[in-house]
Order: structure tokens, then sequence, then C-alpha cells
């Protein structure tokens, strides 16, 4: 009566087992079907509360024409292609140029706007700049970096500009129509050296006419990008706000080239909040930037201080408590990690320069070095160990 229920029970527990054995291993942990992924541990780490943190649209809407005219605009483009066989045979014959500028044009006008704004929230630049708002850039900014006479180097969304090449004020466009006002800035949100969370405005021109920018009112000279040597990537924002009418920057006003760092502190939150019934973030476009030889000179020369120089400062290595009896592990190396890292290298290069000699030429090695027999019973292993790695050339001694 019972062998059928202790034969399912062992059934079932040989499945279990099976279960948890892959590929000659033990699974640690829970199983996959029942062990939460990363997507879900990373959510329940980094959750926020809906009713607090909400991110909140301050750029324009997007202008939605009717959906007649869609179609019509459709409607057309299609009979125009099926009217002309020249492009049917051109295209059959892998021979159809396709015209990138109203492709791009056209990306811009649909759904351009959308990817620039995914690819400022993934580089942080809407959290470090605007904390919980966002905006959508409506409105297509060119800026471009003059290299030589006849090369540009453009500004894309993240693409790497070194400061050498950005050393001269950048050309910048973008549609505007004549009675229009605007405003134009460039913020570092990385690279501060005395503040945190606070910014380096690099170049700040308001009450533009137009799209004119020679004929707006500098509030900030242009600064080169000056990211300090350690620091790695630095993020440099060209902003475009459109203005409801003119603004009066006579406070924030700098006089000269203001090589003076802290009279460049910013915030971008804070310049909006000032100002957001009559000012409005239309543009967007964003390089990075980071340390090269060029900047020495101009912290000495331009902005006359001292060059600073970062570096990580990596923790000190655990260390269990020492033992007794530690086993299975080489006596020597056991003893080293627990002594002066200096002393030890001291040690090491003692030991290397005994066998060397200032006017004779260093022994040569041996062709078989492990051919010497060593003595195994009045030699301990460790010490053996050490003696083999001295004769092939492996080991500490040849780094220092």
């Amino acid at each position: 009566m019972f062998a059928p229920l202790l034969k399912l029970c062992a059934r079932d527990v040989n499945a279990v087992q099976i279960s948890l054995v892959r590929y000659g291993h033990r699974i640690r942990g829970k199983p996959p079907g029942v062990a939460r992924s990363l997507k879900q541990r990373l959510e329940e780490i980094n959750y926020k509360d809906p009713a607090l943190h909400f991110k909140v649209d301050i750029g324009f809407p997007r202008a939605k024409p009717s959906r007649s005219q869609e179609l019509r605009e459709r409607i057309a483009i299609l009979k125009a292609a099926k009217s002309n066989p020249e492009r049917e045979r051109l295209s059959r014959t892998k021979q159809l140029q396709v015209p990138l500028n109203e492709v791009k044009d056209e990306w811009l006008r649909t759904a351009g706007p959308l990817h620039i704004r995914r690819v400022a929230e993934h580089y942080g630049v809407y959290d470090d700049l605007f904390g919980d708002a966002y905006f959508t850039p409506r409105v297509k900014l060119d800026v471009h970096y003059k290299l030589t006479d006849e090369s540009y180097l453009p500004v894309h969304r993240g693409n790497v500009i070194k400061p050498s090449e950005a050393e001269t004020v950048p050309e910048v466009k973008y549609i505007g129509e004549p009675s229009s006002l605007w405003t134009l800035i460039l913020t570092n949100p990385d690279g501060h050296l005395t503040k945190q969370n606070a910014e380096y405005v690099h170049w700040f021109v308001g009450n533009i006419p137009g799209n004119n920018i020679s004929q707006g009112e500098v509030v900030w000279s242009y600064l080169q990008p000056f990211p300090p040597r350690g620091t790695g990537f630095q993020r440099f924002v060209f902003i475009l706000y459109k203005q409801e009418r003119k603004m009066d920057y006579t406070q924030l006003k700098k006089v000269g080239p203001c090589l003076h760092l802290e009279e460049r502190t910013f915030q971008t939150l804070d310049f909006y909040r000032e100002r957001q019934d009559d000012i409005t973030p239309a543009g967007l476009a964003f390089f990075q930037s980071d340390w090269d030889k060029s900047l020495t000179d101009f912290f000495h020369n331009t902005l006359n201080m001292q060059e600073p120089v970062y570096e990580y400062d990596f923790p000190e290595p655990y260390r269990p408590p020492q033992k007794w009896f530690p086993l299975k592990q080489p006596f020597n190396l056991y003893m080293d990690r627990y002594r002066d890292p200096k002393q030890v290298t001291k040690e090491y290069l003692m030991r290397k320069l005994k066998e060397v000699h200032p006017f004779k030429k260093p022994e040569p090695r041996p062709m078989f070095p492990n051919a010497f027999p060593i003595d195994n019973k009045r030699i301990p292993s460790w010490l053996r160990v050490e003696i083999k790695k001295n004769r092939l050339g492996w080991g500490r001694i040849n780094d220092v």
C-alpha cells in the first residue's frame, strides 16, 4: 500500500536534486525559477515613491499636425514615387542615392527630439541640471568648433572633444524668428573644484535677437573646457532657452574674460527657478572632454594657478588576523603579507643588488635551470619554490 507513495517521494527528491545541479556544479542560492532577477533587485534598491519623485516636463509641447494633413503628405509621397520610373529603375539596380540631409531633417521633425532626450537621460544631464524636471529639445541646435579654415568639429550628443580642439568660441546655429529672443548657456556640471553639486558656466549669451548670437548680450565670455588630470570625462552642455520678454542679467554679468573660477560658479536649477515664467528650454547639445597636455599651460598662464592633479585613493587591502599555523600557504609570502610593503621592496632590491657588479657582466643563466639538484631533506618546501623561481627569473624580484 505504501510502496507507490515511497516511489513517488523518492522520484520527487531525485527531481529536486537534479534541478539543483548544473553541468556538474551545484547552484548556490535559490534556483532560477525562485530567485529574483537582477532587474527586480535593482528596482527594489533604487525604488522611489512615485508620489514624491516624479518628472515634470518644462519644455515646449509637440505641435501635433492634423491627421488628414499627415495622410495627404504620405499619399503625395507615394504617388510621386510610383510616377517616377527612373527612381524605380535606380532602386532595382542599387544605384539610387538617398538624400541624407532630407532624412536627417525628417528625423529631427518627427522622432529626433525624443531620441535626443533619451540620450540626455542616459548621460544624466537632466538629473544633474534640473533635478526632477526635463524637457524635449524641440529646436535643432547646431554647434561646431572651427579647427582649420575648412574643417569643423561638430557637437552631437556626448561625443568626445579635446580641450585643445575647443579653445575658440564655437559657431552656433538654430532657426529662430527675428522678433524672438533667446538665451544660450554652456555649463559644466562635473568640473567644480571647491563645491559639490555646483557648476562652472563657460559661456552665457542672453537677449539674442533671432539667431544672431553676435548681437546678444554677453553675460559671461567664453572659457574653454579645462577638465583636470585624473578626473576622467566631463560633460559640457549647451542649453538654448526661449525668452518671453527681454531679461535683465545685470546681477549675473561679469566684465572681461572673468578668469577667476569662483565667479563662474553657477546653478542651472536655481537660474531656471527664478525665471521659469519668462524662459523655456528649447534646444540641447552636449559633448565630453578629458585632460590633455595643452591644459598645463592653460592653468599656469591663463588661469594663473597651479594645475590640480587628482588620484584615486585606494583603500588598504583587507588582511585577516594572523594564525599560528597557516596551513597550505607559503611561509615567506604569508609573512610578507603582514609586513611593510616598502621594507619588503627594499629587501628584494638589496638581494638583487648583491648579484650586480659595477664593472663585470652578469653571469649567464644556465640553459637548464631545473637540472641542478636541491637538497629536499634539509630545505623546506617554500624555500625550494623560491630557489626555483629565482633560477627561472620568475617572481617579484624582477619587478624591482
